[in-house]
């Protein structure tokens, strides 16, 4: 174990002059571009494509990547009719030794029978059980958000969603044993992106591996328990659910399985809520439009049929996912040579799509850099010009298991806020984004929040 980059050299070595025969440039010795891979991912992507086109190769975090842009090159890599992609083998230099045996680390087969063992855990009866507790979670945990003074909004979300999820995925309520499951899991979710990967005392990723083998021990301790009753939390719904042949999960892979599930809905979720708000702060109509229609309902909880009539609501979560997906990009590893609108792709190769470039494309958006949330109404369905030109969940068989949940989750979250507050930022403020790996807030997203009188 040592470095970022000592990892990436674990990876098949193949010289770059493979991938020479696809237009692009290496930059730097040695970095290449992962200073603007890490900066400014979108400007760095959307340069790329006006001087090499739709496909290209770059280097960064130690590799050559081939990048295919636009829904066609989305519908390739995601939808793998032949099989010739691997997401393990893309995930694994980053992942693996935290979050090893998730859903987004195993491919094919492997991964077909434990994705159909895990929607057991997303089944509609289970759905609405979820949404019961997230009105006592989310009302809960809001009353104390401090009102008419700064704060840093990220923080605040990132906590609550934690706080929920500890409830809804392991089913064990607030306190110190909550609170040491969630300071482990962002241990494990921080060390993710170590560069130094060496188990010395007090570094990230020794906090993150600590992190992870407590996650194991508590969670590990939990499946014989949990395989004794069959509660609406994840972890319950996961012991007991079975595939189309009746295989079941060991305990180590349901171990594995709620640690992966914590870190991919938290992170994501995080991302995209921030990102709502900060959208509904820059465009306060929305705002309006938004607790109007959620004063409609007349009552102060809702319910999973609730979800349906809150249209205007499924406005914005789609083009705040448009605008910042929360996944800008999505790696795979090539497993056999193939070819893409006459580039070819060798074996081994790393190679990438990109929705946040797909979703700003004015071929398929008008006006793509404006926040248009009609552009999603059934009069427009500016979405409905390509099946992969809103990936904000990727696609194919590795298509975010998640994603109702995640609007589900979204909804909730709204409308417990928006008819609690009213948001403010600072007069001309922009949010500055950390794109990759997930888009999240440089600066915390600092704003006001303001009491509603209903």
């Amino acid at each position: 174990m040592g470095t970022l980059a000592d990892e990436a050299t674990n990876l098949p070595k193949k010289p770059s002059r493979q991938v020479d025969h696809i237009p692009g440039e290496s930059g730097l010795p040695v970095i290449g571009f992962t200073l603007h891979f890490l900066s400014d991912f979108h400007g760095l992507v959307n340069r790329m494509v006006a001087k090499h086109g739709p496909v290209f190769r770059y280097r960064a975090v130690m590799q050559d990547v081939i990048t295919l842009t636009g829904p066609d090159a989305n519908e390739f890599i995601l939808r793998d009719a032949e099989r010739n992609f691997s997401s393990k083998k893309a995930w694994d230099i980053i992942l693996e030794k935290l979050f090893p045996n998730g859903l987004m680390l195993r491919d094919f087969e492997n991964h077909k029978v434990h994705r159909k063992i895990l929607q057991g855990a997303f089944k509609k009866p289970v759905l609405e059980a979820y949404v019961e507790k997230m009105n006592i979670s989310f009302n809960r945990g809001l009353s104390s958000w401090p009102v008419q003074k700064e704060m840093l909004f990220f923080n605040h979300i990132k906590t609550l969603l934690l706080n929920t999820g500890a409830e809804l995925f392991i089913g064990i309520k607030l306190g110190a044993e909550a609170d040491k499951v969630n300071q482990s899991f962002i241990a494990a979710v921080d060390a993710s992106l170590a560069i130094l990967r060496m188990p010395i005392p007090g570094t990230t990723w020794w906090k993150g591996m600590r992190g992870r083998r407590y996650l194991e021990h508590f969670l590990g301790s939990l499946v014989a328990q949990k395989r004794l009753t069959e509660d609406n939390d994840f972890f319950s719904q996961i012991c007991h659910s079975k595939g189309e042949n009746g295989e079941q999960l060991s305990d180590e892979e349901v171990r594995d399985h709620m640690i992966f599930l914590l870190f991919a809905a938290h992170d994501t979720t995080t991302s995209t809520i921030t990102s709502l708000i900060y959208r509904l702060a820059k465009h306060p109509q929305w705002q309006h439009i938004l607790r109007e229609e959620m004063l409609t309902f007349g009552k102060d909880t809702l319910t999973y049929e609730d979800l349906d009539d809150m249209e205007k609501t499924s406005l914005v979560f789609r083009e705040t996912l448009r605008m910042h997906p929360a996944l800008p990009t999505i790696p795979r590893r090539a497993v056999n040579a193939c070819e893409f609108k006459g580039f070819k792709i060798p074996k081994n190769a790393a190679v990438g799509v990109v929705p946040l470039h797909t979703h700003y494309m004015e071929e398929y958006w008008t006006n793509p850099y404006k926040f248009d949330p009609e552009r999603f109404s059934a009069a427009r369905a500016e979405h409905k010009k390509h099946f992969y030109q809103w990936v904000p969940f990727g696609g194919g068989q590795h298509k975010c298991l998640g994603l109702n949940f995640a609007e589900i989750q979204t909804k909730m979250f709204l409308f417990h806020f928006l008819r609690k507050y009213r948001i403010e930022v600072r007069h001309g403020y922009e949010m500055p984004v950390q794109v990759v790996p997930l888009a999240v807030p440089k600066d915390g997203f600092p704003c006001t929040l303001h009491s509603v009188n209903r």
